[in-house]
């Protein structure tokens, strides 16, 4: 076994998730069984519980308040359309746990006491309905993007996120009482988005992030009086926040330049660093006896689960991930500012074959955590040059939002500016373009647009024709798209035909490699093959690697299935040996 294997196949854990009012009931999810599956924990007795088993894997799950229950969702291969069923904590059969609520792609559910609020979308819009043992009523329609955001503890209050105003990119919030009255209305207007939270323990105060100031910021609302109060963080950043478990103050992530700390926030602003190690703090929790637990990880070093006690939470099983090479910073100027990179170097001088591997999203970005994704192209004998361009996150809501009216051609011009910065500076001898979904996306728009700048691409579960694509993706993501590119195919199609690879297609001139996967709801089949069926005819050099799953795969094995044909393609056309 190789080492870039040994980092897939390494067992995975993810920050447990514990049951409001029996703490020490968790769930997680983790790969031990070479599929990403949930597992219920009891913590008192250190008892572990397989919890699902499915031949595409698990990914969504949550415990009841009481501890009692498990509620996971139930899509189909990966699919992402289904439904919700609950099943007995300590294991037995599952049930169908909302009855009522048709079949859709999840948009959001909280599990309560008494009854349960479960958000669904499908090609009619958003819906929401409450789930209580008399029966399922609906509590919210729109032909809108919407989702569920938080239930407040004693199951009276509901917090949505909509797009009414038109902008999904941006939403705005409402309270609804269960019984369907609604409480209040938050909207900071066109360009400002609010996300919703949670509630405080007394069901008083909404914790929303709010972008009046340039950035994700914390904001206090009580949906009854309208008062609104903005905190003021002194943290660099883009920031997330949630309560501590007794409502004095907030947990906060900031996340800046590639890397994300984590602080504890009282109400009037004073901030306590938690003290975490460099890199990225990937997900974190309070717990009832003030300590915070935390997931954590830098690119040298794999995922562990920690506690401000200084514990190790919960560790998965040996062995542990091989370690890897650790990330440096570069800013470089591009046409709308400085555009910061994260650099992974093999062992050696330069020039030497780089990688860049651009993230999805676009609405992400990449940072100083363990992927083992870059790690086997630095084996591999590549470096790695991971681009943080307009339209990620954690740079600011300007620089989240200059891809609007213009995406895909935007974050190029970023790409090429670091390019240009890694081929002069003598790090790079030949280009290779990579990525999966977004990142798939601007593989093949670059390779289209900027073909004397890659020596060869490839694009994972990308979007190739996007008015194609539009017509098939789960309606969410049209709401997302008709946010970005300023309305749908029908109202600006000279924007879609100026942004989609299709359009580029007899431009390609390196060899292309491309992955598939055949039940995708947010990057579908078709527009891929409508792609791949204008390449062939133009008698481009085009692999393509198809796989019965999703947006991507829960299955390791096939994950390292994919990862060896993309080394392979990669080590060919740039003049390396191909993978061990």
């Amino acid at each position: 076994m190789t080492t870039w294997e040994d980092r897939f196949r390494a067992p995975r854990v993810s920050l447990p998730e514990w049951a409001e009012d029996a703490p020490d009931r968790c769930v997680y999810s983790g790969n031990v069984t070479g599929t990403f599956e949930l597992y219920t924990w009891d913590r008192s007795t250190g008892a572990t519980t397989l919890a699902t088993s499915r031949p595409n894997g698990t990914a969504d799950g949550h415990p009841s308040p009481d501890g009692e229950w498990l509620w996971w969702f139930d899509d189909t291969d990966g699919d992402e359309h289904g439904g919700w069923r609950r099943q007995p904590f300590f294991g037995g059969a599952a049930v169908e746990a909302a009855p009522g609520v048709p079949a859709g792609y999840s948009a959001g559910c909280e599990v309560g006491r008494a009854l349960s609020v479960v958000g669904v979308s499908t090609d009619d819009g958003s819906s929401v309905y409450v789930v209580r043992p008399s029966g399922t009523e609906v509590l919210y329609t729109s032909e809108s993007d919407a989702e569920v955001a938080a239930l407040s503890k004693d199951d009276r209050l509901v917090l949505i996120e909509h797009s009414e105003h038109g902008d999904s990119r941006h939403p705005a919030l409402r309270v609804l009482t269960v019984d369907g009255e609604v409480v209040g209305d938050l909207w900071d207007g066109d360009g400002f988005g609010l996300h919703g939270v949670s509630f405080d323990p007394s069901g008083t105060l909404v914790l929303a992030l709010h972008e009046k100031d340039g950035r994700p910021e914390p904001l206090l609302w009580n949906p009854v009086t309208g008062e609104v109060q903005r905190l003021v963080v002194p943290l660099a950043g883009d920031l997330s926040a949630d309560w501590l478990v007794d409502g004095s103050g907030l947990l906060v992530v900031a996340e800046t330049s590639g890397r994300a700390t984590l602080h504890t926030v009282t109400l009037d602003g004073t901030v306590t660093d938690v003290g975490t190690p460099d890199g990225t703090v990937l997900d974190a929790t309070p717990r009832p006896d003030g300590t915070v637990e935390y997931a954590w990880s830098s690119a040298a070093e794999p995922r562990v689960i920690r506690s401000t006690s200084g514990a190790v939470i919960l560790e998965a099983p040996a062995p542990v991930a091989p370690a890897s090479v650790p990330v440096e910073d570069v800013w470089v100027d591009g046409p709308g500012g400085p555009v910061h990179a994260l650099i992974g170097r093999p062992a050696g001088d330069g020039p030497v074959p780089t990688v860049f591997l651009v993230h999805g999203g676009p609405t992400a970005h990449d940072g100083d955590l363990f992927q083992a994704d870059r790690a086997a192209y630095v084996d591999l004998g590549c470096a790695v040059v991971q681009v943080n361009y307009r339209g990620s996150t954690g740079y600011g809501a300007a620089w989240r939002d200059a891809i609007e009216g213009r995406p895909g051609l935007t974050e190029l011009e970023d790409l090429a500016a670091v390019r240009e910065w890694a081929v002069s500076s003598g790090l790079a001898s030949t280009c290779v373009l990579t990525g999966a979904s977004w990142g798939g996306y601007l593989t093949l728009l670059g390779l289209g647009t900027q073909p004397e700048l890659w020596s060869a691409g490839v694009a994972a579960v990308p979007v190739a024709d996007y008015v194609a694509a539009y017509e098939d993706e789960m309606e969410p993501l049209r709401a997302f798209d008709r946010s970005l590119f300023g309305g749908s195919p029908d109202d600006v199609p000279e924007v879609y035909a100026r942004c989609s690879p299709l359009t580029y297609v007899q431009d390609v001139s390196v060899p292309v490699l491309v992955l598939a996967g055949a039940n995708d709801p947010r990057c579908p089949i078709r527009q891929i093959d409508n792609w791949l069926s204008a390449a062939d005819a133009l008698g481009k050099e085009v692999e393509v690697y198809r796989f019965d799953a999703g947006h991507g795969s829960l299955v390791v094995e096939e994950r390292i299935r994919q990862m060896r044909v993309e080394l392979a393609f990669v080590a060919k056309h740039v003049g390396l040996p191909g993978p061990a």
